[in-house]
């Protein structure tokens, strides 16, 4: 048999790379007892009064098991339409601009698909969330660079966005608090974007996973789908994975232009018909319900922050960091001696047992870095950095 007929991979398959998240948490489920700090997974429990309304439904609704609309259903479009507006008093119609979406992922999918050619650009930042690398390139497109300063705390340069900008460039992707820095991107910096965007005819796409999640000024998160002005160019996607602890409900929405949304449902349509119902019904209850494990899931994350970055503080030999402002990554360049940041994170989990992302999977400026996720339990933090320092030595 031949290795093509052994595969059956097309040639731009073959020529990824699983994302490294993932790669490192697959590679650490070969060892026992290992700290992993690699994956994005929040440790809290889907609340109870979402648990108990899905429970409820599938006792006594008949079609609580069946398809939906590919849109979604119409209730939980309502209610994404009333929290819309509510957050950035912008009213949008849930016939015309809401999209429920099997989570994030598959939302930039799609939407990628709808919107790339092969050969057309999109911009990111660098670094920028690894997935979104693979997603672009699996709809044969291009990912643009956009650097980010570490000097000044991973921060954008918006005059040097304008020099990538070709007659290539479809979209610019963003994701504040940023993954993998925890940087929060400001005001002026994204209205900048999004008037680079309009001038140039382009798609802002903005992943919001994690802007219930800022620490130092609960109030500091800017969300650019507040300026109606940019509405035509902007497509804002909300998961409800982490702020709702709902990762393995897969359940998201996007708010897109209305002509993008008739384009985007021929294609939403064609790869998994609809979100399951079921979580579409856990999304429901989450958007009408108590809200008040938000502020007690961002409690949690803040002191693991601070445990996080005082372990740090006691290897700076190791590492050096950027303190993250929202989100639950931190991003330290590695100051140990090491060939590239993949080897290091390989031999970290071979030697000590503690696994980390390599930062080079997050974009050229990622080299020499790795990321590590707090969103894990205390112990597990401590677990890990107990082996760091048990393996490199205390700082002399």
């Amino acid at each position: 048999m031949s290795p093509k007929q052994s595969s059956f991979a097309s040639k731009s398959v073959a020529g990824l790379a699983i994302s490294a998240i993932k790669g490192m948490a697959m590679r650490a489920a070969a060892y026992e007892d290992v700290a992993s700090l690699t994956w994005g997974l929040p440790s809290f429990q889907t609340p109870a009064h979402i648990r108990n309304a899905v429970s409820v439904a599938l006792a006594q609704d008949p079609d609580a098991g069946k398809y939906t609309l590919p849109d979604g259903l119409p209730i939980l479009r309502e209610a994404i339409a009333e929290t819309h507006a509510a957050q950035t008093g912008v009213k949008v119609c849930p016939d015309r601009n809401v999209v429920v979406t099997a989570g994030n992922m598959q939302g930039i999918k799609v939407l990628l698909d709808t919107l790339l050619e092969s050969g057309d650009e999109v911009v990111v930042t660098d670094p920028c969330f690894a997935s979104h690398l693979t997603q672009i390139c699996l709809c044969g497109g291009k990912p643009v660079f956009w650097p980010l300063n570490e000097a000044s705390g991973w921060s954008v340069n918006t005059s040097h966005l304008e020099t990538l900008i070709t007659p290539q460039t479809r979209a610019i992707v963003l994701v504040t608090p940023s993954n993998p820095t925890g940087t929060l991107f400001g005001r002026d910096d994204l209205v900048r974007v999004a008037q680079v965007a309009k001038e140039n005819g382009l798609l802002v796409i903005l992943d919001d996973p994690y802007s219930q999640f800022c620490f130092d000024d609960e109030n500091a998160h800017f969300n650019l789908a507040s300026r109606e002005a940019y509405a035509d160019h902007l497509a804002y996607l909300f998961t409800f994975s982490k702020c709702h602890a709902m990762s393995g409900w897969r359940l998201g929405y996007a708010i897109v232009p209305e002509a993008l949304k008739r384009q985007i449902l021929k294609v939403h349509d064609a790869t998994l018909i609809c979100a399951p119902r079921p979580s579409q019904l856990a999304g429901l209850a989450a958007l009408n319900g108590d809200q008040s494990h938000l502020s007690g899931f961002r409690e949690i994350l803040r002191k693991r922050r601070e445990l996080i970055c005082e372990r740090l503080d006691r290897v700076p030999h190791v590492f050096s960091y950027v303190r993250p402002q929202g989100a639950y990554y931190v991003f330290p360049r590695i100051e140990a001696r090491h060939s590239d940041s993949e080897s290091f994170a390989i031999e970290l989990l071979k030697e000590a047992r503690v696994c980390v992302t390599p930062g080079s999977a997050f974009g050229p400026s990622g080299e020499s870095h790795v990321r590590m996720a707090f969103c894990v339990e205390n112990d597990v933090i401590n677990k890990a950095f107990d082996r760091i320092e048990a393996f490199f030595g205390r700082d002399s």
